[in-house]
């Protein structure tokens, strides 16, 4: 085990050396590349940002006003039928904008239940098998300037709702 942490410590250093060495044997100007590769990494972060802000007030707002634990007890019946329990349906919802703020929620509800508890199994896998859809595609479709995202929102819930199924489904054989 020692070795594996050994290795891991050098690992990216050693990776950073090889791209140098690589642009150097190349003969590229590696300093000039990294520079403007910051310089267009700052600029997508500009243009990320205001959609980055949204998202936060938007799962800030529903927090705040009461809207997601309505909406969880609303759905906390049906979850329960498919054997999602009732806590973790806050955090399905969040985790589909906010991977911090469902993190946040699963922190929660791992200082109530436990980490080891069959909720804090569920929520722990989930986290795993599931994406922050709506986070993601108005990032990256955003970045790209993609305009028609097709079938890709009606994937990305068939995608998690898959994953809470299979975390529901794991945590039982824990």
């Amino acid at each position: 085990m020692d070795f594996i942490v050994y290795i891991s410590n050098f690992m990216i250093p050693l990776i950073i050396f090889y791209i140098v060495a690589i642009g150097i044997s190349n003969k590229v100007p590696v300093y000039d590349e990294f520079v403007k590769g910051a310089k267009d990494g700052l600029k997508t972060v500009v243009g990320i940002l205001p959609t980055l802000v949204g998202l936060m007030v938007a799962v800030g707002v529903l927090r705040a006003s009461g809207f997601l634990d309505f909406l969880a007890s609303l759905l906390s019946r049906p979850a329960g039928v498919l054997g999602l329990p009732a806590p973790l349906v806050p955090v399905t919802i969040v985790r589909m904008f906010s991977s911090s703020a469902a993190t946040g929620l699963v922190l929660d509800i791992f200082k109530q239940y436990g980490t080891d508890s069959y909720i804090g199994m569920v929520a722990s896998i989930m986290m795993s098998c599931t994406e922050t859809i709506f986070y993601t595609m108005s990032v990256y479709f955003m970045t790209v300037k993609v305009k028609k995202t097709r079938y890709t929102l009606a994937g990305a819930l068939v995608a998690t709702i898959s994953g809470i199924i299979a975390s529901v489904i794991l945590a039982r054989f824990l």
